[in-house]
């Protein structure tokens, strides 16, 4: 991740629209998630929406930990 503010968002939105893009070659849809990662670093509505998702990700992969711990016998 660059240092500067500017570089970043600037690098997060060309990764946004190579991915919407990605129909084309050399370009590919794995851009947009890295862009999307890339700028909620900068903007808070971003970054709400990943934290989102990365708890939804957390639950789906474990279901039987997301209803609390079982009790012992």
């Amino acid at each position: 991740m660059p240092q500067s503010r500017g570089l970043r968002i600037t690098i997060g939105i060309l990764l946004t629209i190579g991915g919407i893009l990605g129909f084309l070659p050399i370009l590919g849809f794995w851009m947009v998630p890295i862009g999307l990662l890339v700028l909620s670093y900068e903007f808070a509505m971003v970054r709400r929406h990943r934290r989102r998702f990365v708890i939804w990700w957390e639950r789906r992969r474990r279901p039987d930990q997301a209803a609390g711990p079982k009790p012992q016998v």
